[in-house]
């Protein structure tokens, strides 16, 4: 008999408001911070958040959207 080798996979969940720039952005005390939702395979969620280490709006969106392409890029194996 045959086994077949199956891998699940999470899920980024990135809903994103074109009208506000500032989507998946909040300021704790003054540094900037991001938070995002992954779906696991097994019907869990998994938020994460992290500093992006800049006071300055523009440098956090930049470094939100560069985060964001590359985890678009991955596949997360569960």
């Amino acid at each position: 008999m045959n086994a077949i080798a199956t891998t699940q996979f999470s899920k980024l969940s990135l809903r994103v408001n074109e009208t506000n720039e500032n989507h998946h952005l909040w300021n704790n005390r003054g540094v900037w911070w991001c938070h995002l939702t992954i779906h696991q395979a097994d019907a869990t969620a998994k938020r994460l958040r992290f500093s992006l280490k800049t006071r300055e709006i523009e440098k956090a969106r930049e470094r939100r959207d560069r985060i964001f392409q590359k985890l678009e890029t991955l596949q997360i194996a569960v």
